[in-house]
């Protein structure tokens, strides 16, 4: 019965899928974790791993998520997707790393593997931008 209230692995059908008479909110799994939310604890966890091992490191760096690479970026010339942009410190802004969650998620093969390859994908940019080496960034990376 339960296989045919999640057809094709579209989610939940039927009244559990109807929003919250009271809120108007979709209703929420107990337990239940989105990939959008697991990959956003991922880079939390990631950038608290990264303020026990080298804080300084982090100081005048945004870090920011998006789906997929967008047109701003000259991606177009290379042969593969990119997972994450660096992006310089101007006098107007700040630097910026841009981590592209779908890329990510599809070289992953589960949770697991996702959690350090973000770990990993995060740590190659800033090791880009502040020019230090990954290991002095986390020192459980090699720098291969």
């Amino acid at each position: 019965m339960t296989d045919r209230r999640d057809r094709h692995g579209r989610g939940v059908r039927g009244p559990l899928s109807l929003p919250n008479p009271l809120t108007g909110a979709p209703m929420r799994l107990p337990g239940h974790v989105s990939a959008a939310e697991f990959f956003i604890q991922a880079i939390t966890a990631s950038v608290q791993r990264l303020m026990q091992t080298c804080p300084d490191a982090l100081v005048g760096v945004d870090i920011g998520v998006e789906d997929v690479p967008s047109s701003t970026f000259d991606w177009a010339l290379l042969e593969r997707v990119p997972l994450a942009a660096a992006i310089d410190a101007t006098t107007t802004r700040p630097a910026r790393i841009v981590i592209f969650r779908r890329p990510l998620e599809r070289r992953a093969s589960d949770r697991a593997d996702l959690r350090d390859l973000v770990h990993i994908t995060l740590v190659e940019q800033l090791s880009a931008l502040t020019g230090r080496s990954m290991h002095d960034l986390d020192p459980e990376i090699d720098d291969d």
